[in-house]
């Protein structure tokens, strides 16, 4: 037993470590998400959101798809994006034993802000990035007020 409630032996955190990862690898990465806006490891397409003065901007890095197969709607104030990514190639005969890459239909939604146009998206797909610019109604942009 530990001889103080505030003192660790140097392998103890190594130790907590170790199980966490154990723990991921036998039960599928069921662990909670590390913030509230993490999502579950694997999850397809990882995504950046951010903003402009005059636009949302969104990233999904989705490799190995074909454009015209991915769906992008907005719908009440929610983007979706959806599509199926192919299985990847295999010799004939062989068995996987381990398999690190996605493949299967997906779907990401994310809520955008309330001063985001949704008659203004824009999307594009290009080396494996799909870059959704929507933009932000005109009376919410920021605008400069004179001084009398």
């Amino acid at each position: 037993m530990y001889s103080s409630l505030w003192t660790f032996p140097p392998s103890f955190f190594a130790d907590v470590d170790r199980l966490n990862r154990e723990f991921d690898e036998h039960f599928g990465g069921l662990a909670a998400p590390s913030s509230i806006r993490s999502t579950a490891p694997g999850t397809f397409p990882a995504i950046n959101v951010g903003n402009t003065p005059t636009s949302v901007e969104i990233y999904a890095f989705a490799p190995g798809l074909d454009a015209s197969k991915i769906d992008v709607t907005v719908d009440r104030g929610v983007l979706s994006i959806s599509g199926e990514r192919p299985a990847a190639a295999q010799a004939e005969g062989a068995r996987s034993y381990s398999r690190e890459r996605f493949s299967g239909s997906f779907r990401r939604a994310i809520t955008l802000p309330d001063d985001a146009d949704a008659s203004q998206v824009n999307a594009t797909y290009r080396d494996g990035v799909l870059r959704i610019s929507i933009a932000r109604q005109a009376d919410a942009q920021p605008r400069r007020i004179a001084v009398q």
